[in-house]
C-alpha cells in the first residue's frame, strides 16, 4: 500500500500583540483551555481539536525579513483577508460571554438563509471572529 503524503491542517497562527494577553483572552472569551504558553511568551496555543489555533507576536525577526511584515487594517471598517470561526451548540450565549470578556461586538448572532447563526466579534487584536451553529 503506497504511503499517505497528503497534509494535515495542523495549525492557523494568528499574530497578536501579546501572545501571553490574546491566549487568556479566547481562553475567557470564547471557552478554550490553554494548551501552552512557552517562557518567552513568543508562542501560545488553545486545546482546540485537530486543527491548533496558536498565537505568536505580530513582529519577529524570524519571519518579517522571510515573509514580510504584517500589517493590521487601518480602520475599524476594515479587517485582515481571514477570520476564524467557532461553533457553539448556542450561539447566543457564546456570543454573550465572549462580549462579556472583552469581545468587542460586531454583529448580533442572527439566522442566515442557509440555516446557520451567525454572530461576530472582533478580538482584542481586531481579528474578526465568526461565532456560528452548525451549518445544517
Amino acid at each position: 500500500m503506497a504511503p499517505n503524503h497528503g497534509p494535515v491542517f495542523g495549525y492557523v497562527v494568528l499574530y497578536v500583540k501579546d501572545v501571553a494577553e490574546s491566549v487568556a483572552f479566547y481562553a475567557k472569551a470564547f471557552g478554550y483551555a490553554v494548551r501552552r504558553l512557552d517562557e518567552s511568551h513568543r508562542w501560545g496555543e488553545l486545546e482546540t481539536g485537530n486543527t491548533t489555533i496558536a498565537f505568536t507576536p505580530m513582529h519577529q525577526h524570524e519571519t518579517d525579513d522571510l515573509t514580510g511584515a504584517v500589517h493590521n487594517p487601518r480602520s475599524c471598517r476594515e479587517r485582515p483577508p481571514m477570520e476564524v470561526c467557532f461553533v457553539y451548540s448556542d450561539v447566543d450565549a457564546a456570543y454573550k460571554c465572549a462580549v462579556e470578556n472583552g469581545a468587542v461586538p460586531v454583529s448580533d448572532p442572527e439566522l442566515k438563509e442557509w440555516g446557520q447563526k451567525v454572530g461576530y466579534v472582533r478580538d482584542i487584536d481586531g481579528n474578526v471572529v465568526r461565532m456560528g451553529s452548525h451549518v445544517k
